[in-house]
Parts: structure tokens; sequence; C-alpha cells
């Protein structure tokens, strides 16, 4: 039995897969985030370990004998999140999320004081990555910056507090901008650059690869027969990718969680940092993944839903199951900055073409036509890196609505396959990687495709009518810095 951990930004999930790699339990708790000030995002690591341990102890009353049989734990992780611990390993601050947008000015200082930060690490500096986050804290609270003696990914200092180490896989790493992503180890000049060293970094593992065990003391909480391994685990997309055994090069797929991506395992780097693609290696050795990102995706829909006072399910249902048309309102998900291919964390959202007839399904719709149109600028990024689409898988909660995956068909001319369970990949992906990393099986004979259960094709009128639309959609961007 094996058990996946992803510690996202809107709940922790996890889920326990048998040998079979059958889904045998699935548990969630949700996580609130904080914004001290606008752009601003934090949460409490605290939040963290106290979700983790709840799922488990449910699954402790529901399913002992399963909880009892793992032997290995795999995690999955929010990318970026810089989490300060002083020299007793007690967390400084509340950790500033991926989609915080505090450290634009950082980002120049670092390019100007790391010139190879390109071509070393495959990205820009953007404010969701981590490096620049600290940078922010040494000027900004200095005494946080000189008691800090470890910076933790939130998933390892999860980790951290299952093992007792400090470990971080280099998938989650490369999302940090201080790693060498062609050698996928810590890069000196980068930690130089924020006045860091190595010292203050974890230790480096392969996603794959066994990384510690789990405390003695929790295995006996969760009344586990041994101390079942923990795996380096992955960032949230590359855990998601290895969930739906997109290992190699050719198998594109799109995420709609809280934030978005559209991404495509390489099995070289084929970075373009200047339209803000992201450069990230794969959970899998020898692999990479180059991603474009969207700082919101299905947060949007959440946030028209508590405007409408509304379930998103209620929203939903009105729209049927594919489009006949564009909306006639167009919608800007930029509610927290954007990355690809801007990079403006200060630009926000807008609702544009509101009449007197406007009703609630047509500003639904745009809200999930604006995230697909975000997502076809992260197509034409990835094309300008020559990285070409021709179908993609979709994962993330907003994987379960049948008209946004018929949008996105239509919007990227691209066919959108859904799985079942496609919404808890990353958790399942983690899980994968945690029987790796206690088998030593081969990547593919444990990482293979589900199976698909439904395919949305682009439809010729629809592909053409959102075609026209793009271009005036793009004409709403107006930088604002």
């Amino acid at each position: 039995m094996y058990l996946g951990i992803d510690l996202g930004t809107s709940a922790v999930k996890t889920v326990l897969v048998d040998g079979a790699q059958r889904v045998i339990a699935s548990e969630s708790r949700p996580l609130t985030t904080t914004s001290p000030l606008p752009g601003y995002f934090e949460q409490d690591p605290a939040q963290w370990i106290d979700a983790t341990f709840a799922t488990l102890d449910a699954w402790k009353a529901t399913h002992a004998s399963e909880l009892a049989a793992v032997e290995g734990i795999g995690l999955s992780g929010q990318m970026h999140g810089a989490t300060l611990l002083d020299a007793s390993a007690r967390t400084l601050r509340p950790c500033i999320l991926c989609n915080d947008g505090r450290s634009a000015a950082e980002c120049q200082v670092l390019e100007r004081r790391w010139p190879a930060l390109r071509a070393i690490s495959g990205n820009k500096a953007m404010p969701g990555f981590t490096a620049p986050k600290l940078l922010w804290i040494a000027t900004h609270e200095p005494e946080i910056f000189a008691a800090t003696k470890l910076v933790l990914l939130p998933k390892a200092y999860l980790r951290l507090v299952l093992s007792g180490e400090a470990i971080e896989d280099v998938s989650d790493a490369s999302g940090s901008l201080w790693l060498d992503a062609a050698r996928r180890d810590w890069s000196d000049a980068a930690l130089a650059a924020t006045g860091l060293s190595r010292d203050h970094m974890p230790r480096l593992v392969e996603g794959c690869a066994p990384a510690t065990t789990l405390r003695g003391e929790l295995a006996r909480r969760w009344g586990m027969t041994g101390q079942p391994v923990i795996a380096g685990g992955a960032g949230d997309n590359p855990a998601g990718a290895v969930g739906i055994g997109a290992i190699r090069p050719g198998t594109a797929f799109v995420s709609l969680g809280t934030s978005g991506a559209l991404l495509a395992p390489t099995s070289s780097i084929a970075a373009n940092p200047d339209r803000a693609v992201h450069t990230f290696c794969h959970a899998i050795p020898d692999m990479w993944i180059q991603a474009g990102a969207i700082l919101s995706a299905a947060s949007c829909l959440a946030w028209i839903a508590r405007l409408f006072g509304a379930t998103e399910a209620e929203l939903l249902a009105p729209l049927g199951l594919r489009p006949q048309a564009p909306s006639a309102v167009s919608f800007l998900p930029y509610l927290a900055g954007e990355r690809t291919p801007h990079d403006d964390p200060a630009v926000r959202g807008m609702l544009d073409g509101l009449s007197h007839g406007t009703d609630r399904g047509s500003i639904v719709q745009a809200v999930l036509e604006g995230v697909a149109f975000a997502l076809a600028d992260c197509r034409d990024a990835l094309a300008d890196a020559g990285i070409a689409m021709t179908e993609a898988d979709a994962i993330g909660g907003g994987s379960r609505s049948r008209f946004w995956l018929s949008v996105l068909a239509n919007v990227l001319n691209v066919p959108i396959h859904r799985f079942a369970g496609g919404e808890t990949g990353a958790a399942f992906g983690a899980a994968r990687l945690g029987r790796l990393a206690v088998t030593g099986e081969a990547i593919a004979a444990v990482c293979t495709r589900p199976q698909r259960i439904e395919t949305f094709e682009p439809d010729a009128g629809l592909v053409d009518a959102y075609a026209e639309r793009l271009p005036a959609w793009r004409e709403l961007y107006r930088p604002r810095h």
C-alpha cells in the first residue's frame, strides 16, 4: 500500500493506493490564505501539518488495515513558497506563497547581481519564485533574514515534520531559481546572490528516489507496521505529470488547479525565459518540464461563485455540456497578477462588454473562457520554444467541468482528454513516486497512463469563433508597472 500527500494552496489531499494502482481511499482538508496587503499571499505552515495529520487520523478510524500496510509515502507540494526556519527548526513567519507579487523590485536586483540566472536556472526572475522573496525579506524584515538558518519549500517543511530531515527533490527545487537545471544541483552563485549558501538549503534527491523514513512515533500513531519510506516526491505539476503518465516528450497536459499551467515534458531543456516560460526538472531522472503558468485558474471560478453567492456547481449547471458560441463578455483572469507571458504582478482582472442584457451565465462563461485564453498565451509561448501541442490531458479540480474542457478544446484547437479522478492527479502521482522509492521498479512500468474516460474534440465553428475573439481579448491587457 502506498500513500500520496498533495500539499496544495487550497487544500491538503491524501490518497491510499494499492499494489494494483487503485485508489482505495481519499481525504482532503481545506487550507486558508491570508492577504495582509494587496498582492501579498501567505499561509501558516502549522495549517499544513494539522490538515495532513487530520486526513491520516481519519483513515486510522476508517481504513486502519490499509494504513497499517503502507510501505511508501510520496509528497507533492505547491511550488515556490518560502518557509523560513530558525536554528531550532521553528518557523519564523508565515510562508510567502507562489502567487505573492511583493518582490517585483527584487527580481530586477537578482538579475543584475547574477547575469547568468536565465541561462543556468532556465527561468526569468519573477516574484512567484522563491529566491526574490528572500531578497525582499533581507530588505524589509532583516531581523527575520538574519535568524533564518534553513529555507524550505512547503512540502519539504512537511517532510521535515514527518521525518526529522531537511530534504527536497529537484523538481520542486528548480522552482526556486537556486537550482542549476541542467546539473540538477544547487547553484552556489545563485545562492550567493541572495546572501545564502548550501548550509541554508535541504539535501537534494530525485523525485522517485528514497529520501528518508517516517518518524517512528508517527508510524505508531497511525498504526503502521513499519516505518514507511518517504520518496523525494515532486512539485505539484511534476507530480501531476507522473500521475497521468506524462513522463516522455509529446505528452502535454493542462492543469486547472487554484492556479493553472500548460506543461510539456522534454528530454532536454527547451528554455524560453524571455516569454516567461518556466523550466523545471521533472520528477523522473534526465527529464525536464517546460511550462506556461497562470496565477489564477480554478480560483477565478471560486471568486465569481463568492460574488454571486452560489456554489460552483450551481454556476456551471445552467451552461450545459458545451458552449454554443463565445460569451459576449470578456474576462481577464489576472486576479493575482500574471506570469506567462506577461510577468506582471501588478496587473489585475477585468470584465469587459457588460450591458443591461448581461446575465449570470454570460459572466460565468466569460470567466472560464478568460482562463482558456490565458492558457492559449501559454501555448504560444511554448511554441516559441519549439514545443507544439497536438493534444492535452487535463488534471486538477477544474477538470471536473465538461463545459470548461470543451471551451479549452476549442480555444486551444486540440483534443482535451479527461481521466477519472483527474482532480487528485498530483496526490496519485506522489503515491507512484512513493512506490518507486520502495520497489525500484522500472519507471515506465509504474507511471502508465490512466484510462481516459472522455475526449473533448474541437468544433470547427467554435474554433474559428474563439480564434476571432482571441486578438481582441489580448488587446484588453494593459501593463500597470
